[in-house]
Protein backbone atom coordinates (compact mmCIF):
# COMPACT_ATOMS: atom_id res chain seq x y z
CA UNK A 1 0.00 0.00 0.00
CA UNK A 2 1.28 3.40 -1.02
CA UNK A 3 1.74 6.57 1.60
CA UNK A 4 -0.71 8.10 -0.03
CA UNK A 5 -3.57 4.88 0.18
CA UNK A 6 -2.67 4.55 3.69
CA UNK A 7 -3.79 8.54 4.56
CA UNK A 8 -6.66 8.02 2.65
CA UNK A 9 -7.78 4.81 4.80
CA UNK A 10 -6.41 6.87 7.93
CA UNK A 11 -8.23 10.18 6.26
CA UNK A 12 -11.90 8.16 6.41
CA UNK A 13 -11.85 6.91 10.01
CA UNK A 14 -10.36 10.64 11.28
CA UNK A 15 -13.51 11.96 9.23
CA UNK A 16 -16.02 9.31 11.00
CA UNK A 17 -14.53 10.04 14.05
CA UNK A 18 -15.31 13.84 13.90
CA UNK A 19 -18.65 13.25 12.55
CA UNK A 20 -18.83 11.23 16.15
CA UNK A 21 -17.86 13.84 18.07
CA UNK A 22 -20.55 16.33 16.52
CA UNK A 23 -23.18 14.00 16.67
CA UNK A 24 -22.04 13.63 20.69
CA UNK A 25 -22.34 17.68 21.68
CA UNK A 26 -25.93 17.17 19.86
CA UNK A 27 -28.81 19.02 22.07
CA UNK A 28 -31.36 16.73 23.61
CA UNK A 29 -34.24 15.74 21.35
CA UNK A 30 -31.76 15.99 18.09
CA UNK A 31 -32.37 12.81 16.38
CA UNK A 32 -28.87 10.35 15.33
CA UNK A 33 -28.19 7.17 15.93
CA UNK A 34 -24.55 8.29 17.24
CA UNK A 35 -26.50 10.11 19.94
CA UNK A 36 -28.65 8.05 20.82
CA UNK A 37 -25.66 5.32 21.77
CA UNK A 38 -24.18 8.19 24.04
CA UNK A 39 -27.45 8.86 25.81
CA UNK A 40 -28.20 5.19 26.61
CA UNK A 41 -24.20 5.15 27.55
CA UNK A 42 -20.88 3.41 27.71
CA UNK A 43 -23.39 -0.12 28.19
CA UNK A 44 -25.06 0.48 24.76
CA UNK A 45 -21.97 1.22 23.01
CA UNK A 46 -20.24 -1.79 24.35
CA UNK A 47 -23.15 -3.97 23.64
CA UNK A 48 -22.66 -2.74 19.70
CA UNK A 49 -19.09 -3.50 19.70
CA UNK A 50 -19.87 -7.34 21.23
CA UNK A 51 -22.41 -7.56 18.32
CA UNK A 52 -20.53 -6.22 15.67
CA UNK A 53 -17.63 -8.11 17.04
CA UNK A 54 -19.72 -11.50 16.83
CA UNK A 55 -20.93 -10.65 13.53
CA UNK A 56 -17.75 -9.74 11.99
CA UNK A 57 -16.41 -13.63 13.19
CA UNK A 58 -19.62 -14.91 11.74
CA UNK A 59 -18.97 -13.32 8.56
CA UNK A 60 -15.52 -14.47 8.48
CA UNK A 61 -16.48 -18.18 9.26
CA UNK A 62 -18.86 -18.46 6.07
CA UNK A 63 -16.71 -16.81 4.09
CA UNK A 64 -18.28 -14.10 2.20
CA UNK A 65 -16.17 -11.38 1.28
CA UNK A 66 -18.69 -8.69 0.59
CA UNK A 67 -19.88 -9.69 4.03
CA UNK A 68 -16.84 -9.34 6.00
CA UNK A 69 -16.29 -6.01 4.71
CA UNK A 70 -19.51 -4.89 5.75
CA UNK A 71 -19.35 -6.51 9.20
CA UNK A 72 -15.73 -5.24 9.34
CA UNK A 73 -16.62 -1.84 8.33
CA UNK A 74 -19.62 -1.65 11.31
CA UNK A 75 -17.09 -3.28 13.95
CA UNK A 76 -14.53 -0.12 13.21
CA UNK A 77 -17.51 2.53 13.05
CA UNK A 78 -18.49 1.41 17.32
CA UNK A 79 -15.31 1.50 17.71
CA UNK A 80 -14.81 4.91 16.74
CA UNK A 81 -18.02 5.54 19.19
CA UNK A 82 -16.09 4.25 21.71
CA UNK A 83 -13.45 6.43 21.66
CA UNK A 84 -15.84 9.49 21.05
CA UNK A 85 -16.52 8.53 24.34
CA UNK A 86 -13.72 8.82 25.63
CA UNK A 87 -12.51 11.71 23.79
CA UNK A 88 -9.39 9.49 22.58
CA UNK A 89 -8.89 10.53 19.04
CA UNK A 90 -7.87 7.71 15.95
CA UNK A 91 -4.14 8.82 16.32
CA UNK A 92 -4.13 7.60 19.66
CA UNK A 93 -4.14 3.65 17.70
CA UNK A 94 -2.31 4.85 15.07
CA UNK A 95 0.27 5.69 17.23
CA UNK A 96 0.12 2.25 19.15
CA UNK A 97 0.25 0.54 16.25
CA UNK A 98 2.75 2.07 14.36
CA UNK A 99 4.32 1.41 18.12
CA UNK A 100 3.85 -2.13 17.19
CA UNK A 101 4.46 -2.98 13.78
CA UNK A 102 7.69 -4.69 13.55
CA UNK A 103 7.87 -5.96 16.61
CA UNK A 104 7.07 -9.77 16.63
CA UNK A 105 3.67 -10.27 18.21
CA UNK A 106 4.88 -13.06 20.62
CA UNK A 107 7.26 -10.45 22.19
CA UNK A 108 5.45 -7.61 22.10
CA UNK A 109 2.18 -9.77 24.05
CA UNK A 110 5.47 -11.10 26.20
CA UNK A 111 6.05 -7.44 27.11
CA UNK A 112 2.79 -6.36 28.44
CA UNK A 113 2.50 -9.30 30.90
CA UNK A 114 6.09 -8.11 32.72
Amino acid sequence: MSEKNSNNEQDILDAVYQIVQQRKQMADGEKSYVKSLFDKGLDKILSKIGEEATETAVAGKGGNREEIVYEAADLFFHVLVLLGYYDLPPEKVYAELRRRFGVSGIEEKASREK
